[in-house]
């Protein structure tokens, strides 16, 4: 319930967007660290936070070599939380995707080599999957049938608006060596995806969060939940890091699309913590006084007086 006069109503959708799980079927992820352990540690923090999401989207590169056990172990894995907290998960294609098996396995139908594309309705919020993978290649595609499958779904619009999942990223690169694996022929898109209701774009792929437009659309760019780069590098060199994680909040406010960093791990608490009910009492306590007696007397919005 919004108690007092805001510039924008409370949100109409409320969703959760992580990227790049990389599950192996076994063992470590090059040999060196457990990917599940990243994702546990990022929906641990989901679960906890109590935002109670829509939906969970998944923007690619679920699994590092596409095996049908490593999409086992995720699904069993995501599908526990997702029963938790009573959400849905909306699992998208990366490069090191495999069709067939993520067919199978994740949405339970016949292994077909087709892209992968998809519609999901949350209420009035319309989310388009757009499978970019190119098999066999790390670059980015999307091929003229599925640019006619998006425009076709783009001729009517949704009451909330409609989010492209992309696992490769429209925006230009922040790393010198991801022009190799960037999506092509980006143009092309562009011209189907400008002025249409699409609101907000979902991207995974960079291991690191990324904003940008594309035909005058907010990107997104969600962090990895296995290992993330380092960019306080030369823009020439890369590094991962197993640490840093994140995932992304999403907020619909009638069709204002408003995404944010929520870093996981533990750090030193600073101020006051002010709870749910604290805020509710505040907020009532706003619309009781007069306007004029509503102006700020000091402290900060960690609680600090």
């Amino acid at each position: 319930m919004q108690l007092v006069k805001a510039e924008y109503p409370t949100p109409d959708h409320v969703l959760v967007h992580v990227s790049d799980p990389h599950f192996v079927a076994e063992g470590l992820l090059y040999g060196e660290m457990d990917p599940q352990l990243g994702l546990v540690e990022v929906l641990d923090s989901i679960e906890a936070s109590g935002i109670g999401p829509e939906a969970i989207i998944f923007s690619g590169d679920l699994t590092d070599k596409g095996s049908a056990e490593a999409y086992r172990k995720l699904r069993t894995l995501g599908d526990a939380y997702a029963k938790r907290m009573g959400t849905q998960i909306i699992w998208a294609m990366g490069n090191h995707d495999e069709r067939g098996n993520f067919r199978s396995v994740l949405l339970e139908e016949e292994p077909r080599p087709e892209p992968v594309d998809r519609r999901y309705d949350l209420g009035g919020l319309r989310v388009l999957v757009l499978d970019s993978s190119v098999p066999g290649h790390h670059h980015g595609g999307v091929t003229e049938e599925q640019l006619g499958w998006l425009a076709d779904e783009l001729q009517t619009t949704a009451d909330d608006g409609t989010l492209l999942v992309i696992h490769h990223p429209p925006v230009p690169p922040v790393q010198d060596l991801a022009v190799l694996s960037e999506l092509r022929d980006q143009e092309a898109l562009a011209q189907v995806l400008e002025g249409s209701d699409v609101i907000g774009i979902l991207s995974g792929h960079t291991h690191c969060t990324v904003f940008s437009t594309f035909a005058k659309i907010p990107v997104s760019v969600a962090s990895a939940t296995s290992y993330t780069q380092d960019l306080a590098l030369s823009p020439a060199a890369m590094q991962g890091r197993d640490g840093a994680r994140s995932f992304n909040l999403v907020r619909i406010h009638n069709r204002t699309f408003v995404t944010a960093v929520v870093p996981v791990g533990a750090y030193a608490a600073f101020g006051k913590r002010i709870t749910a009910e604290e805020t509710r009492r505040r907020l009532r306590a706003a619309v009781e006084m007069p306007e004029t007696e509503t102006k700020p007397t000091g402290g900060t919005l960690s609680g600090r007086r």
